[in-house]
């Protein structure tokens, strides 16, 4: 028997079942509480990312040697 390919799962119909899951298992009441802790968690990674970054920054300016403030190298 000859089986069609696929359908696409983020179609409208694959939104729309999704939502209807979520809505499912998680109840209306539970969605808002569910939206804030995934917009906490995005938040607290992204401020995670800069402060890393920046440690980066930091410790890549303390370990690069100063050539500025010496004089030229003369051997002996």
């Amino acid at each position: 028997m000859f089986l069609s390919p696929p359908a696409e799962i983020f179609g409208v119909d694959g939104i729309i079942v999704l939502v209807v899951v979520v809505l499912v298992l998680f109840g209306s009441t539970q969605i808002p509480k569910l939206a804030r802790s995934l917009g906490s968690a995005q938040r607290e990674f992204k401020k995670g990312l800069e402060e890393g970054a920046s440690e980066a920054d930091a410790a890549s300016q303390a370990s690069a040697p100063d050539r500025g403030q010496s004089g030229p190298v003369t051997p002996s």
